[in-house]
């Protein structure tokens, strides 16, 4: 890390928009350092964990850490669930009591199409204390899928040795580790990056979410199923589904809708409507369940920002042309206070330690203090005309504001409600977020981010900046700088982050401690804006307790792998989902009886399949359907194909299926003239294998 910005880049003004102007788990510790080859090094000199990148060509080293952890046993002691779904393994003096159950509430069996939570609780076998702290792993799969492998089907520790590997379209069904990147672009896209597999060279873009119209400010619902993006030239907001990736709904949010923020509880999205009229200038409610509009509250004129006290009781709407903070009483919905705090509001932030709402004036030059219960000035903090955007880390003790006109950051110490730092920090600061460890400075006029140590703050000395690299160029040169992050914090432990380069359009990858970024992803030729992370992996909201709300896609006999490193072990446990009784109605006349047994395919290749068609009450052939079709794709969702089936007589029917790259791939069948459709009926695995004068030339590498 170098301890100032590049000298080198010319010191210029870059204009400012006026909208804010005036993960490490158990996969990247057992992998080990000696796996991942990159130009960034640690302060010893030595290669740094990061994903199981690469892994491939460092087979000796994969197999050999593999077998640390498989060699602890991968039994298969636990039958498929019937009745109550859960199971228990002791092992190492831990227990591991597993458990899958609706979240439709009951305990009885999971059904395809439901919501479950996938559950781990890991105790001390010896006293029955929670294991906490842990990052553990753990995949679901249909067993059947794996069926195609040939002579020996894979094993579960095998598959998982797959799933580590990363290798692009190799996928389970179900993965409880993943996370995705969502990048904001400047047109009317966003990419989802899958980082695993990206940071391998061999492909990074997941899926594109293509919006109406170009997004300016999003935010996650707390389960990460929901994204909510603003789109201010539609007049709406765009909802994602995050599982599928795709618009779900456009919602309508009035005029020029900016930014936006989702209550603590969930129940409202708000969004700040910077409209040239005043009377239609201020805050939209959304009812983020029923996806429809409750309530416009005009509060003045200029961009909004948003902030909400504990409890979600008071929603604090600043209003920077007319120099007020307006108060919205949330159980209401009516405003209840207009608060002159300066000329120019231009951000406002809340921190629960000091419960203070804090107000910063671009005019002025002051951060005002507010009582949220009383409504009265606590006090002015005297900083420096120019402030831009206040942000407080996730415990609300520090409060960061940066000011681009001084090139410093302030910070604020909510404990004694005092300005207690000033620090020069790059060239126009403009953006602040926070990891644990670190507050990271976004500027303009310098592609170096600036780290601040968090537990340095709390002495009297001006605590240290060091500068890490984030692209070539700096973000200003881009010429449009949104509103949301352009840089996050990594999953879990969170001691890294991952920085969106706009001039490039680019994904840095930085693990706290290195000299510079582990590696990026490219954007394909969008021009990058913003950062957001789904994350699909466990979460210990209570100790020793690892939670993962997945939808089920299809009803069978699931393999659910658990992997831990500490201590090191791998178990595979069984999981039955029944079909959904109330869509058997439909496909109960017709049934599909696959006759292809060799469920491999080559690369490139053509691959007939046959199957065949009969009355599901009688066991006739139901022939010469005119409509029959199949439908395949990769384990990863992409590469859709439908292919027509002719008709071979007595019931029996073939279609033809050619596949382009090494993955499980699932086949469906569809009859829409006798109701029969591809997700109604059971579906054949195959195992898509690389051609064998290819297979050997990647195992040379």
């Amino acid at each position: 890390m170098k301890n100032s910005p590049d000298e080198k880049q010319v010191d210029r003004e870059v204009p400012v928009s006026d909208t804010w102007s005036g993960s490490q788990g158990p996969l990247h510790r057992l992998v080990g350092k000696d796996t991942f080859h990159n130009a960034a090094s640690n302060k010893n000199g030595e290669g740094a964990m990061l994903v199981t990148a690469r892994l491939l060509k460092t087979k000796t080293t994969w197999l050999a850490v593999m077998s640390l952890i498989l060699a602890a046993g991968c039994s298969r002691d636990a039958e498929p669930d019937s009745g109550e779904p859960r199971d228990i393994i002791t092992r190492e003096g831990v227990n591991v009591e597993f458990s899958v159950r609706p979240i439709r509430g009951g305990t009885g069996a999971v059904t395809a199409g439901d919501w479950a939570d996938v559950t781990f609780r890991v105790t001390d076998a010896s006293t029955g204390e929670p294991i906490k702290g842990r990052y553990p792993a753990a995949w679901m799969d249909l067993g059947e899928a794996w069926q195609a492998m040939g002579e020996r089907p894979m094993s579960c520790r095998d598959r998982v040795a797959t799933y580590l590997q990363g290798i692009v379209g190799v996928r389970p069904m179900i993965d409880l580790n993943s996370h995705f990147l969502l990048v904001m672009n400047r047109d009317a896209s966003i990419s989802v990056i899958d980082p695993v597999v990206g940071i391998t060279g061999v492909t990074n873009l997941f899926a594109q979410i293509n919006l109406s119209r170009p997004g300016a400010d999003w935010v996650l619902n707390t389960d990460n199923k929901k994204l909510f993006v603003t789109m201010p030239l539609s007049g709406k907001v765009a909802l994602v589904d995050t599982e599928s990736f795709e618009v779900s709904h456009e919602i309508e949010a009035g005029t020029n809708p900016m930014r936006v923020e989702l209550q603590r509880d969930g129940r409202y999205l708000w969004v700040g409507n910077n409209a040239a009229d005043a009377d239609k200038s201020g805050v939209t409610v959304i009812d983020a369940e029923d996806l429809a509009p409750v309530a416009f509250i005009p509060t003045g004129p200029g961009h909004h920002e948003i902030a909400f006290t504990d409890g979600d009781r008071y929603a604090f709407v600043s209003n920077r042309d007319g120099g007020t903070v307006s108060v919205i009483d949330v159980q209401s919905l009516t405003k209840v206070a207009d608060l002159e705090t300066g000329p120019r509001p231009i951000s406002i932030a809340y921190s629960s330690l000091g419960s203070t709402v804090y107000v910063s004036d671009a005019e002025s030059g002051t951060i005002t203090a507010i009582d949220p219960e009383t409504r009265e000035i606590r006090g002015r903090i005297e900083a420096e005309p120019g402030l831009g955007p206040l942000r407080f880390n996730k415990s609300g003790r520090w409060g960061l504001a940066v000011n681009a006109s001084t090139n410093k950051v302030y910070v604020i110490g909510a404990a004694a409600n005092r300005l207690v730092h000033s620090i020069s920090v790059g060239k126009q600061p403009y953006q602040v977020n926070f990891t644990t460890s670190f507050a990271y400075v976004r500027s303009l006029g310098t592609q170096d981010v600036g780290l601040i140590p968090l537990s340095e703050l709390e002495g009297t000395q001006t605590p240290p900046v060091t500068y890490i690299p984030a692209g070539q160029r700096p973000p200003g040169t881009a010429g449009e700088i949104s509103i949301a992050d352009s840089i996050v914090p990594a999953v879990k432990q969170a001691a890294a982050a991952y920085i969106v380069n706009q001039a490039e359009g680019t994904v840095s990858y930085y693990m706290e401690g290195m000299g510079a970024p582990m590696g990026s992803f490219r954007n394909y030729g969008h021009d990058a804006r913003a950062i957001e992370i789904v994350d699909r992996s466990l979460d210990e909201k209570v100790p020793g307790v690892y939670r993962g709300r997945v939808k089920i896609p299809v009803a069978g006999n699931y393999d659910v792998a658990f992997m831990m490193d500490t201590p090191q072990f791998l178990h595979c446990f069984s999981a039955s989902v029944v079909p959904d009784e109330t869509e058997q109605d439909v496909a109960s006349s017709m049934a599909v009886e696959y006759q292809t047994s060799d469920k491999r395919i080559t690369v490139g290749e053509t691959k007939t399949i046959q199957f065949r068609l009969a009355d599901a009450s009688n066991g006739t052939p139901v022939t010469d359907v005119p409509d029959v079709s199949v439908l395949y794709y990769r384990s990863d969702g992409r590469g859709r194909t439908v292919k027509p089936a002719r008709s071979l007589g007595d019931g029996l029917y073939e279609a033809t299926v050619q596949v382009h790259m090494p993955a499980t791939y699932y086949v469906f069948v569809s009859a829409p003239s006798r109701g029969l459709d591809y997700t109604d009926q059971p579906f054949l695995s195959l195992m898509a294998l690389a051609a064998p004068s290819v297979a050997k030339e990647e195992a040379a590498n």
